[in-house]
């Protein structure tokens, strides 16, 4: 970007600031009782914020003059949206063939940002399940994550979601999309429901879908789209990230850069703390639940990793570190160390009552694995806390790794990414994105979010937590 753009740029950010000043200023008087024009001047003056602007930065540090432009852009955001509305609007799926569970369409939530090249495309996570009876409880505790019968018509965008700058600080002007996870089958199913199949499963048809109406909804003239998920979500990113970038090519919409971020679905396929039969969704071993699921699912798996095993091993491509290193597309893995979702399969979930020697020592060496399995992810975020999930969560923006910042983190990937897009070598100096804590017990980084018991909800007191699992709290706390 040449200086004679840069400089039509400020003038134009300056003139839409002093309208909006204007505005501001009109709406203000028309609401006050009558005073004196001197008295609503002095209290104008008051009001108006400075955002001053170093000029200077034109001469040669085009990046920092760049990010004060941002700057002044979300400050003037309340004024382009006085009442910025931050509900996603349910659109069902046109082609009603693709559906959910039960039969009813499949569908999104969509918010768009008029003139954003960005696309983000959410996954809804939700466990799953493998077969009849497990389905059948499903439906009947959860329906909503196997029909859209019962959706709501609007949702609101909170987390990475959400179109306030000051909760989403570099995707807030992106457009939205949220994808229900109504196919119970971690977005990898292919399958319709038929007079012999109780339920459908149609996961990574409905993304196709979604993508193809997206087009018409102003995808096809994107730049960026991000598909982002949440626990089976995330999983499901990792399953379907290359599918979408190949389904935009073959439409004839190469240009747009596909990236994935990967939500608490990077799972382990090790060995259970305590094993049990596999009756139930919760209790059972991952590795039993996808060899199970991915027949009753008829699921599909990413082409590359597929041809990495033997028939009847398709399953080892739900896990993370085993079908990462066939995947093609830009990934971002946002992983808890001490992931929730992972104890409970596991089945050495932490309730806050004491535990066993043996127990605590399992949960250090799953949050040693975990690391383990991401020292060759390039772009991660995994901090040593005891949660599940965490990027539409309001509160995503104050976790630290290192002190950096999830968003901050999510940023230093774009610009990286940009930066490889413009054939530049050099790295993003003083950005990282490759952040996992090296502290070995749950809730050891300061700025992990309330322990809650997953099954309770209640809140769980740390220190009383660390005791009981053995630890000495005033050594870990020096």
């Amino acid at each position: 970007m040449g200086p004679e753009v840069c400089a039509l740029l400020l003038l134009g950010l300056l003139y839409w600031a002093g309208d909006c000043e204007a505005q501001m200023t009109w709406q203000r008087l028309g609401q006050q009782p009558h005073r004196s024009w001197a008295e609503r001047v002095a209290d104008d003056r008051q009001v108006v914020e400075s955002f001053p602007l170093d000029l200077t930065a034109l001469e040669g540090n085009m990046e920092s003059f760049m990010e004060q432009i941002q700057s002044l852009a979300q400050a003037l955001y309340p004024c382009a949206s006085q009442q910025p509305s931050e509900d996603l609007h349910l659109h069902l799926l046109l082609n009603k063939s693709v559906t959910c569970n039960d039969g009813s369409p499949a569908g999104y939530y969509l918010k768009e940002s008029k003139g954003s090249g960005r696309w983000l495309i959410f996954l809804e996570g939700g466990w799953y399940c493998f077969n009849r009876d497990t389905c059948e409880l499903r439906h009947s505790a959860t329906p909503h994550l196997m029909s859209s019968k019962d959706w709501p018509r609007t949702r609101i965008g909170t987390g990475i979601l959400s179109s306030l700058p000051e909760e989403n600080p570099h995707w807030w002007n992106a457009n939205m999309v949220f994808i229900p996870y109504c196919s119970s089958d971690v977005w990898s199913g292919a399958s319709p429901k038929t007079k012999k199949n109780d339920y459908a499963f149609m996961g990574t048809l409905i993304i196709q879908e979604v993508v193809r109406e997206l087009l018409d909804r102003g995808l096809a003239g994107g730049k960026v789209l991000l598909l982002a998920g949440s626990s089976a979500g995330g999983t499901g990113v990792l399953l379907n990230v290359d599918r979408v970038a190949k389904q935009l090519e073959e439409l004839g919409y190469p240009a747009i850069q596909v990236r994935g971020l990967v939500d608490s679905g990077w799972f382990l396929d090790n060995k259970q703390y305590r094993h049990t039969d596999c009756f139930d969704t919760l209790t059972c071993a991952p590795t039993e639940v996808i060899r199970r699921g991915i027949k009753y699912w008829n699921g599909l798996v990413p082409e590359p990793c597929r041809r990495q095993f033997k028939e009847g091993e398709e399953w080892n491509c739900f896990f993370g570190y085993k079908v990462y290193p066939t995947v093609s597309s830009p990934l971002f893995v946002v992983q808890w160390l001490f992931d929730q979702a992972q104890l409970i399969v596991d089945n050495a979930y932490l309730t806050g009552q004491p535990v066993q020697e043996d127990q605590r020592l399992y949960v250090q060496n799953l949050a040693g694995e975990l690391r383990h399995t991401l020292q060759n992810v390039s772009a991660s975020f995994a901090p040593a806390c005891f949660s599940h999930e965490v990027i539409i969560r309001s509160q995503w923006t104050e976790v630290q790794v290192n002190g950096t910042s999830l968003p901050e983190a999510l940023h230093c990937w774009d610009r990286s990414l940009h930066e490889s897009h413009n054939a530049s070598k050099a790295p993003v100096k003083g950005c990282p994105i490759h952040l996992v804590d090296s502290c070995p017990w749950p809730h050891c980084n300061p700025t992990c979010p309330t322990i809650r018991n997953q099954f309770t909800g209640q809140e769980v007191n740390v220190a009383q937590f660390l005791r009981r699992m053995g630890f000495d709290v005033p050594s870990v706390a020096q």
